[in-house]
């Protein structure tokens, strides 16, 4: 077998043999994750990220030069995605939907 059970309370598991560690975090698609399953600060590290990411066009989009058509699908293709990659992973507890 690959990977088995060990222990009285099955919390060590094997993989070939070797123990497999428990991680209190871990990056999995860019996000964040945590034993306690708290993505607060996973939330505010990728709105920071969409910040800095609008600020480092802000002089092109509010310049006035590209019609608003334009302006609001760089947003959509660029700055947006920023905030929410990884976001399928994200699992919410009420204060975070409230935001």
């Amino acid at each position: 077998m690959l990977a088995t059970l060990t222990g009285k309370h099955r919390n060590n598991v094997k993989i070939i043999k070797k123990p497999f560690e428990k991680g209190e975090q871990f990056r999995y698609l860019g996000t964040t994750l945590t034993n306690q399953n708290s993505i607060h600060k996973e939330i505010k590290r990728r709105l920071m990220s969409e910040k800095a990411c609008y600020h480092s066009v802000q002089n092109l989009l509010s310049s006035g030069l590209l019609p608003k058509k334009t302006n609001i699908t760089i947003q959509r293709i660029a700055i947006f995605p920023v905030a929410l990659y990884g976001c399928e992973t994200w699992s919410l507890a009420p204060r975070d939907e409230q935001g």
